[in-house]
């Protein structure tokens, strides 16, 4: 894999799956699944350009891989967090069917 194109593909399958996890399931365990699927797209994106893009001083900027450091730490916390509410509402409803929250008072 030496070439742009070839990140491109896999970060847009990703992506793909990660959208259609969100508008297909139900569960908002696997909902919360699709969205680090599509912030693992964008990350590889990142990486991706920091790799084949070279600045004007010819030589390869880390900003890319700045930015997927970044998303990986705004992955973990917004999973810590929406594990939390989660579990919440699980005790609340008993069920992590997201049609069925229709309400968010506590």
């Amino acid at each position: 894999m030496n070439r742009l194109e070839s990140y491109l593909f896999i970060s847009s399958i990703l992506a793909a799956l990660g959208v259609v996890t969100i508008a297909s399931r139900r569960n908002a365990v696997a909902i919360l699944m699709g969205i680090e699927l599509l912030l693992n797209a964008a990350a590889l994106n990142f990486v991706a350009f920091g790799r084949f893009v070279k600045n004007a001083a010819g030589t390869h900027p880390l900003d890319g891989q700045i930015f997927a450091i970044f998303i990986i730490v705004l992955a973990a916390a917004e999973a810590v967090i929406l594990l939390a509410v989660i579990i919440a509402i699980y005790r609340q409803v008993e069920s992590i069917d997201a049609d069925r929250l229709r309400e968010l008072k506590g």
